[in-house]
């Protein structure tokens, strides 16, 4: 959020909850400055965030006053929960700009990027993958969880996939054709996890989810195997 749009932000909060109100011009440009600190990433609306509404919702439910980490920390909840609904996949016809004849494969990495950051920045909506049930792909779906392995029955599977996330996220992507970034080593300096590892933190502790460079090279790499098998 800019000056401005933070300004309108604690105007409306002050409204909402009086006891925020400032008789002191000095304190109340001060927390204009922290507001306006502590927001710059945040934007006022975006796909299906509206940061008035954040605020709103904290009043209304919690006894504390409001606080801009109250505002910022929903709003990297939000991202973060974009960002892995997001397929990654790349669609030719949302990106006609791209030169389909360029060898270098930079303009293709520069729209996978120059995408993921408008999906993260809520300027649009996360693209969900799309299932693969036909086609020359289908047998290259069937290879990938073939390599998967299948050593149980399905019911037994499914009791365990919550004790087993990341082996039960790459079966989902690879049942709907979608790039695995445990598909490739991870590209990140400070990483460096090997192919089939999950991506580990500054303390080594296994993430979650992968790095974003990783993705983007598991997307490349997967295309790459898309476009040999067409």
């Amino acid at each position: 959020m800019n000056p401005r749009e933070v300004a309108a932000l604690l105007a409306y909060v002050v409204k909402l909850d009086p006891r925020l109100a400032l008789d002191d011009p000095g304190a109340a440009a001060d927390r204009l400055a922290q507001w306006c600190d502590l927001l710059s990433d945040v934007p006022a609306t975006a796909q299906g965030w509206d940061a008035a509404r954040v605020a709103r919702d904290h009043i209304a439910r919690s006894p504390y006053r409001i606080q801009p980490s109250d505002v910022s920390r929903p709003w990297h909840t939000h991202k973060a929960d974009v960002l892995g609904r997001h397929a990654g996949t790349f669609e030719p016809t949302r990106h006609p700009e791209v030169d389909p004849d360029d060898d270098t494969g930079n303009a293709y990495v520069a729209a996978l990027r120059a995408e993921r950051q408008a999906i993260a920045a809520g300027q649009a909506a996360p693209y969900t993958s799309r299932a693969i049930t036909g086609g020359p792909l289908a047998k290259q779906v069937e290879a990938r969880l073939a390599a998967l392995g299948d050593y149980m029955p399905r019911t037994v599977k499914q009791a365990l996939a919550e004790y087993r996330p990341h082996r039960s996220q790459r079966e989902q992507l690879a049942a709907a054709g979608s790039p695995d970034p445990l598909d490739v080593a991870c590209p990140y300096e400070h990483c460096l996890a090997a192919k089939g590892d999950p991506c580990r933190n500054a303390r080594r502790v296994a993430r979650s989810k992968p790095h974003p460079s990783r993705i983007d090279a598991a997307t490349i790499a997967h295309h790459a195997r898309q476009e040999a098998a067409a």
